[in-house]
C-alpha cells in the first residue's frame, strides 16, 4: 500500500483562542479580564467582552497554526 501525504494538523492551542471569520480576518479576545474587575468601569467591561481583529504582523503565524480554519 502507497503511504498517504502528511497532513498538517491544527494546534489546538491556537484554536481555542482565535476565530476565523467567513471573510479571512482572524478575531482574538481581550485581556484584563480575569482579575481586579472591581476597580474596572461597566464600561470598560462591556467594551472588553467584544473580540479585536488580530494584528496584521502576526496573522500569518495564527493562520499557519490553523491549515483548516
Amino acid at each position: 500500500m502507497p503511504k498517504s501525504i502528511a497532513r498538517s494538523k491544527t494546534r489546538k492551542a491556537v484554536a481555542k483562542r482565535f476565530k476565523i471569520t467567513a471573510s479571512g480576518k482572524i478575531l482574538r479576545s481581550q485581556s484584563s479580564r480575569r482579575h481586579l474587575m472591581s476597580s474596572k468601569s461597566a464600561k470598560r467591561k462591556r467594551h472588553l467582552a467584544k473580540m479585536m481583529l488580530v494584528d496584521k504582523t502576526d496573522v500569518a503565524r495564527i493562520k499557519a497554526n490553523l491549515p483548516y480554519g
